[in-house]
């Protein structure tokens, strides 16, 4: 038997048509708490916000405004008023979007036996329609299309269409609030940021730069967060990059907090000279600015494989028709699978054509028709329509830009496969890599000595800029400290090791310093909330230690070096230890939090930037941003809540 719903207000009787007195529409949206309607001219009403008394459109004419700015009056915590209420009452209105306290009546809808009863509450259905546009990355016109009103008018008859600058305002409003809980949660981070630059083009010729924060929590997790997705009207100049970086320094108010900013592609030394006063700001000279690495290490050996790639532009071309002939028929792949059996060929490699904006797929498919050069090399005698076989020579050239590219592969997969890459790891492959272009360019195959010479400008460019981050981080690792500096800069300089070495040495012993001179912070109570009278104690070990014995930082470096086990986890081991060495633990705090890669982990191997998509680019900027601002951080937060559900079952299972 089909259930009759029957709708009502709680504070309005059931009358049939009939009887229902004819009477204006009750306002039901929760704004009408907290503003008034009033005339202010013929034809004209503003609503006035009745606690601050600023008022904002309402109606002029037969044209009405609607309330979702009035919503965002409300929600930003703008309104003073409100702030103040707030402060008195220890009420937080930014919990959700749009929250304020409301006895407005809500339908209600029960089954013919009044047995059951569910609410309809319009504007919680406004919330989760925005929250879902924002996390499923949906258009916001969607609102609009037929499809989705019949289909929402389906489920809820009663649910009032939202335009697309109502969703716009609900998808604004999500992101302020959630905007408020990553900047509380920020405030309590002890040490200081490092910022990415993620820059992305669009076909308006418009830039967009990400700019990430990363740093290391209180419980020594190393943590990243998406703070501002910028445009940048003229991307090109050298003021661009160090303007969204002031822009983002001031909004979150990170001024003495910037620790290093790290680009993910090259910039003019006019753009990277722009941004280092940026990381003074209320810093006690952090280096004189000097950690701005002008280019991430993805990037890098991307630029570097695009070389590679471009120097045997011919010959993979060859190798592409070839997989191509093959891949592109069925009858072409089923001759060339019985010839691999009939020659017995033992590779299990799969051919597949690459995608030429990803530099990891041409290596891919370069690998995989190496192995079955034997294969392809008798094709002909098997498939008459195959004509032109690579020849031996372009099969010596695929097996020099496959030995050209698989140390670049391999490096660029840990920054893809590991959350937090290790910047130790890097300063390994990075000194490696210039060691064997050496070797390569003093060799005797001129194709091989072109495309190492071509390469090593490159990585000694990227040596100079970057290896005095690369080695600090080495030194606050204690299984390597100044000894895999000494190893590597004598292998790299050679006669010039030592000066190298010192210069690394002694950016360590100045950065110290800086942070000896730092204020000491407030000492915690002991239990009960006593001070335990020591204060001035602590004040004469500080500095009898400073003048009469060894610095933390030499006697952290002349200890005995840690085993090299394969599981060490560096950030807990400063943990375990930053109570014997509490200023040198939020030195290596800093200095581990650098990031070696500005990009995405998916998009470690692209070729070129990444590009906005067309309908981003024509919204406005400030949607652009809380679009994909609010999308990451609700994202994050469901990935959090499902660990911890996860974590909870597991203790459960062991109980």
């Amino acid at each position: 038997m089909e259930t009759a719903l029957e709708v009502y207000n709680d504070d309005t009787e059931m009358k049939s048509p009939e009887t229902q007195p004819i009477k204006r529409r009750k306002k039901k949206s929760m704004v009408w708490e907290h503003f008034t309607i009033e005339c202010v001219e013929p034809n004209c009403r503003r609503a006035f916000c009745k606690g601050c008394k600023q008022s904002f459109a309402y109606s002029n004419g037969n044209k009405v405004a609607g309330t979702s700015h009035l919503k965002r009056h409300i929600a930003k915590g703008t309104c003073p008023a409100l702030i103040h209420t707030q402060d008195n009452d220890n009420n937080q209105l930014m919990g959700t979007p749009y929250t304020p306290k409301s006895d407005t009546p809500r339908r209600r809808y029960r089954t013919q036996n009044g047995s059951s009863y569910v609410a309809f509450n319009q504007d919680k259905c406004r919330q989760e329609i925005a929250k879902m546009i924002i996390m499923h990355d949906y258009p916001l016109h969607m609102v609009e299309h037929p499809g989705f009103i019949s289909f929402v008018h389906s489920i809820q008859p009663h649910f009032d269409a939202v335009s697309f600058n109502n969703v716009q305002g609900d998808c604004v409003a999500t992101y302020l609030a959630e905007k408020q809980n990553v900047m509380k949660s920020l405030e309590w981070i002890p040490g200081r940021f490092c910022l990415t630059l993620d820059f992305w083009k669009s076909k308006l010729t418009l830039g967009y730069v990400f700019i990430t924060a990363h740093f290391i929590d209180s419980d020594w997790k190393i943590q990243k967060k998406l703070l501002n997705v910028l445009m940048e009207s003229y991307p090109e100049a050298d003021e661009a990059l160090s303007l969204a970086v002031a822009n983002c320094v001031s909004e979150w108010g990170l001024e003495g907090k910037l620790f290093s900013v790290t680009f993910n592609h090259p910039a003019s030394n006019p753009a990277v000279e722009n941004i280092r006063p940026l990381l003074c700001i209320k810093n006690p000279g952090i280096l004189d600015g000097q950690l701005v690495i002008g280019n991430c290490v993805a990037r890098t050996f991307s630029s570097l494989a695009k070389d590679v790639l471009e120097k045997g532009k011919d010959v993979i071309k060859n190798i592409r028709d070839s997989v191509k002939h093959v891949k592109t028929s069925e009858s072409h792949e089923e001759r060339f699978v019985e010839l691999k059996e009939q020659l017995q060929v033992p590779s299990e490699k799969l051919l597949s054509l690459d995608d030429q904006t990803q530099w990891n797929t041409t290596y891919k498919m370069l690998v995989a028709a190496l192995e079955l050069k034997e294969v392809f090399s008798c094709l002909d005698t098997a498939d008459p329509d195959y004509k032109q076989p690579p020849s031996a020579e372009d099969w010596r050239h695929v097996e020099a830009l496959c030995t050209f590219l698989k140390p670049l592969f391999e490096a660029a997969s840990t920054l893809r496969s590991s959350e937090n890459p290790s910047a130790v790891t890097f300063f390994h492959e990075v000194w490696k890599t210039q060691s064997d272009l050496s070797r390569a360019i003093a060799g005797e195959d001129p194709f091989v000595a072109t495309i190492a010479k071509t390469m090593k400008e490159k990585v000694d460019k990227y040596w100079r800029d970057c290896s005095l981050v690369l080695a600090m981080a080495v030194v606050m690792d204690p299984r390597f400290k100044m000894k895999l500096v000494e190893f590597s800069f004598s292998k790299i300089f050679g006669e010039d090791a030592g000066k190298n070495i010192k210069t690394v040495d002694d950016g360590i012993h100045e950065l110290f310093s800086e942070y000896m001179a730092l204020p000491a912070p407030l000492k915690p109570t002991s239990e009960g909330g006593k001070v335990d009278g020591l204060s001035d104690f602590d004040t004469y070990i500080m500095e009898t230690t400073g003048q009469n014995l060894k610095s933390e930082l030499d006697q952290y470096l002349d200890e005995t070096l840690l085993p090299r086990v394969q599981e060490f986890d560096v950030l807990d081991w400063w943990k375990q230890n930053k109570l014997k060495y509490p200023t040198l633990s939020k030195m290596a705090r800093d200095i581990l939090s650098i990031p070696v890669s500005a990009a995405a982990f998916d998009y470690v191997f692209d070729m070129e930037p990444r590009e906005m998509d067309e309908y981003k680019t024509s919204l406005r900027p400030e949607t652009v941003e809380a679009l994909i601002c609010a999308r990451e951080w609700l994202l994050e937060n469901d990935a959090s809540s499902a660990a911890a559900q996860m974590s909870s079952a597991n203790i459960k299972t062991e109980a």
